[in-house]
C-alpha cells in the first residue's frame, strides 16, 4: 500500500459519527468567534498535527477571506510575524499549548493570559474549536484521507 493511499473511507463507513463531527464543526463556525481567527487556529493546529488535508483546506479558506499568501504562510511563524493581532496571538498560543498536551501545560498563568483577550463563552468555543480540528486532523492523518486535486 502506498504511503498516500487512503486506508478507509471513514466518512462513508461511519456516517453518523462523521455527521456528528461535521455538525459540531458547523456550530463552531457559526459561533461567537471571528471567522479569520478560527481559520488561523484551524490552520496552526493542522500544521502541528501534520494534516495535509486540513492545511490545504484552511489555507484556501483564509485566501477566500482575503488574507494574502504572505500572511497565511506566516501562521507557522506567528511569533515573529507582524500580521496578527494580540487576540489572534493569544488564541494561537493557547491552541499550541492545548494541542501539545500532555507535553505542554495549560497552566493557570497561561489561562490568565488568554482571559485578557477572550470572555468565558469565547474561551469555551475556542476549546471546542481546537478539539474539533484536532479530531479531524487525527482522522485524516490516520486514515490517509487524500488531498483533493483542486483547492
Amino acid at each position: 500500500m502506498s504511503a498516500h493511499a487512503p486506508r478507509v473511507a471513514y466518512f462513508q463507513l461511519a456516517p453518523k459519527s462523521f455527521k456528528g463531527l461535521y455538525d459540531l464543526s458547523t456550530v463552531i463556525k457559526n459561533g461567537s468567534l471571528d471567522k479569520r481567527l478560527l481559520e488561523i487556529v484551524f490552520l496552526r493546529v493542522s500544521q502541528i498535527n501534520g494534516c495535509a488535508y486540513c492545511i490545504d483546506m484552511h489555507w484556501a479558506d483564509l485566501q477566500r477571506q482575503g488574507m494574502s499568501a504572505r500572511h497565511v504562510n506566516a501562521v507557522a511563524g506567528w511569533r515573529e510575524a507582524p500580521y496578527f493581532s494580540d487576540r489572534e496571538r493569544a488564541a494561537l498560543r493557547w491552541a499550541e499549548i492545548v494541542t501539545a498536551i500532555p507535553a505542554a501545560d495549560p497552566s493557570d498563568e497561561e489561562f490568565a493570559r488568554l482571559k485578557q483577550h477572550f470572555n468565558g463563552q469565547e474561551i469555551a468555543e475556542l476549546g471546542f474549536a481546537i478539539a474539533t480540528i484536532t479530531a479531524w486532523n487525527l482522522l485524516n492523518v490516520s486514515f490517509r484521507n487524500p488531498l483533493p486535486e483542486a483547492a
